[in-house]
């Protein structure tokens, strides 16, 4: 094939584009290689987004864990200021009962006692 371009006179061959391809080819696979990395590596973008995910989780459990705590220090502190939240702690939590009071239990769930039916009797 010839081709002319402002006077000169180009001849390609065949093999000249077999060489092409396999240029073109050999940048593909270049490319290919280059982004390899980035996309599935340990630092690519599949890698970040798990991290980032673990991150979230996390940050989650954390906020939990700090509202937990939060909430016991407000209660030592409670414990701590005054005897009424450690009356109220003694009277729910360990049953305890000033002198002079009278303490009475209220059983709200009775266990039911299955009777076993007579030997005879239908069911």
């Amino acid at each position: 094939m010839r081709t002319t371009q402002g006077g000169i006179r180009f001849t390609i061959y065949r093999s000249d584009e077999n060489i092409v391809k396999i240029f073109a080819a050999f940048l593909f696979l270049a490319t290919v290689a280059l982004q390899w990395p980035l996309w599935v590596g340990k630092g690519g973008v599949y890698a970040v987004r798990k991290m980032e995910n673990a991150l979230s989780e996390q940050s989650a459990g954390n906020a939990k864990l700090l509202a937990r705590n939060d909430a016991l220090d407000n209660e030592v502190k409670d414990l701590k200021s005054g005897m009424q939240s450690v009356e109220e702690y003694a009277r729910n939590d360990l049953g305890m009962v000033k002198s002079g009071e009278i303490f009475f239990q209220v059983i709200s769930d009775v266990p039911h006692v299955a009777l076993a039916a007579p030997a005879g009797a239908k069911k």
